[in-house]
């Protein structure tokens, strides 16, 4: 696709500082050199497509390829795309489709089977195939209220440690914790460099990082105080067993002189059913973590497990690039097979509901009750969800 007037080509590092107003600009935030040296680490500069107007830089998307854990536990290489953004100046002109067309056929190239990031605007990305993957709930906990059930845990073994000082024991933590949960990427050294620095603009004006460890688990957290009111906010929970993650909510409800502690949870987290009142859980907002596009719809559905067999034929639309076609699905033990067919279709959907459905987030009814899926056999968008389902809830490892 082409715009008049305007240049699609890899970004140079002439182009760094253009690239670095526009997207401060674009995202309304200022990067220091430390940090911005880290996002160059994770996101190559070499690896980014950037619009050229003349001389002007008015479009940005970089890309780094990383590995996610999909449903079974296998860790798939995927393109990440981050930093996506248009100048104020130059909007409703196709620059970001022209963008999106140059990204996704280098990303079709590397031959990579699925594409995500996380978004900033939720409207923009169904029409390029992309739908939401994953689940999760802002929530408070009045502490000074939350009584745990006699059945919870009470296994100890949590301690107080400065995050510098324990950052291998809890990057090893994260890689045990993200080998079970579809959605987490593997994490590198770059992007745990930005976690433990903890730079002032990430704070929300709070405190800079505290750390409570447990062997199977971690939570880094950071007060606030608004007059003699003080919160915690936890801003990273990882726990790879229930007995852990009961262990650390315990030691987090027990901070005196709190009275709300903030988390991010997935849909089905234990937490509310470890407490006497489970309401005291409040959900006070509710968002998508994570956006997927299948990009090789064989390759993606035989990269995860299925939870029971399937046999069905899928016609699935793609609005943006050629991926889409009629594919039979056959799972047994688990596994799958996935080719294209001329049989008739049992499903017909777009590819950005399958990509919804990829990680286990969303169910199909939910998209048969939208009108977004075509089923004339309930049995099988019964069995399709029974197929897709997870053992735990799908989320993202970190943020990019």
């Amino acid at each position: 696709m082409t715009v008049p007037g305007i240049t699609i080509r890899s970004a140079t590092a002439e182009d760094a500082s253009a690239i670095r107003t526009l997207v401060e600009t674009c995202f309304g935030t200022r990067y220091d050199p430390a940090e911005l040296g880290q996002v160059l680490r994770l996101f190559p500069l070499e690896e980014a497509i950037v619009a050229v107007e003349g001389d002007q830089v008015v479009g940005h998307v970089q890309s780094t390829t990383m590995a996610v854990t999909v449903p079974g536990g296998r860790a798939v290489d995927v393109c990440g795309i981050a930093g996506v953004g248009v100048a104020p100046t130059h909007r409703r002109r196709g620059i970001l489709r022209a963008m999106y067309t140059e990204q996704h056929r280098r990303i079709e190239a590397a031959g990579l089977p699925l594409t995500m990031f996380t978004a900033s605007v939720g409207g923009l990305y169904g029409r390029f195939g992309y739908g939401p993957a994953t689940r999760q709930n802002t929530v408070g906990i009045d502490r000074r209220f939350a009584e745990f059930l006699p059945s919870t845990p009470d296994p100890g073994g949590v301690t107080l440690q400065v995050p510098s000082e324990v950052r291998s024991d809890i990057a090893a933590v994260y890689d045990r914790w993200r080998a079970m949960v579809p959605g987490a990427q593997t994490r590198p050294e770059a992007s745990w460099d930005m976690l433990f620095d903890d730079a002032p603009r990430f704070r929300g004006g709070g405190t800079d990082l505290f750390a409570l460890v447990h062997a199977d688990g971690y939570a880094l957290y950071r007060y606030h105080a608004q007059g003699q009111v003080k919160s915690a906010d936890v801003v990273e929970l990882r726990a790879v067993t229930a007995v852990a993650a009961a262990a650390l909510w315990r030691a987090l409800l027990g901070l005196d002189l709190v009275q709300q502690v903030a988390a991010t949870l997935t849909d089905h987290d234990s937490l509310p059913y470890l407490l006497t009142d489970p309401r005291l859980v409040r959900t006070t907002a509710r968002s998508d973590g994570l956006w997927l596009r299948l990009m090789d719809i064989p390759a993606a559905l035989s990269a995860r497990s299925y939870s029971s067999e399937l046999d069905l034929v899928l016609a699935v639309t793609d609005p943006f690039r050629s991926a889409g076609g009629t594919f039979a699905l056959r799972v047994r033990d688990g596994q799958a097979d996935c080719e294209p067919t001329t049989g008739p279709a049992d499903i017909e959907l777009g590819i950005d509901v399958l990509s919804s459905m990829y990680l286990g987030a969303y169910p199909a009814r939910v998209f048969a009750a939208a009108n977004r899926i075509a089923v004339a056999n309930p049995a099988r968008l019964r069995a399709i969800d029974d197929a897709f389902r997870t053992q735990r809830d799908a989320m993202l490892g970190w943020f990019f």
